[in-house]
């Protein structure tokens, strides 16, 4: 089980729901409803990291919640 925050919002340029993972740079994706959006968000992250093990980079350690900065 994936256990990274992931942030969902409505874009109306893309007139579409965004959902991204902060944690995992330049992972994100979207759906026509939030259901939709989060569930090929969970599709991106694992291939994310599969890709991320086959190129043998790192894959940060999930944190949780976003830190406030």
């Amino acid at each position: 089980m994936l256990r990274y925050e992931i942030v969902i919002y409505w874009s109306y340029e893309d007139q579409a729901f965004i959902a991204e993972v902060p944690e995992l740079p330049g992972c994100a994706a979207d759906g026509k409803t939030y259901q939709e959006a989060l569930e090929n968000v969970e599709i991106i992250m694992q291939e994310w990291i599969e890709t991320a093990q086959e190129l043998g980079r790192s894959i940060p350690e999930p944190k949780g919640r976003l830190l406030l900065a």
